[in-house]
């Protein structure tokens, strides 16, 4: 399974993880992105990943439970 993680004090709200990847994140009533989902789907790792690459302030933390990263 793989996991994101959002570090809401690293967030600048550039929204770009949302662009990416909208299945996977939101923006929330703060300004800060935040997961949609606790596991992503197989389907969405792809595009969770990127969204990760892609965050200017590095906020976003993508885990695979089977390995650490």
């Amino acid at each position: 399974m793989v996991h994101a993680e959002v570090d809401p004090r690293r967030c600048c709200g550039y929204r770009l993880c949302v662009d990416v990847a909208p299945d996977v994140f939101a923006i929330n009533a703060a300004g800060k992105a935040e997961t949609l989902v606790g596991d992503i789907p197989v389907g969405l790792v792809v595009a969770a990943r990127a969204a990760s690459h892609e965050c200017p302030s590095a906020a976003i933390t993508i885990r695979d439970a089977d390995r650490q990263q």
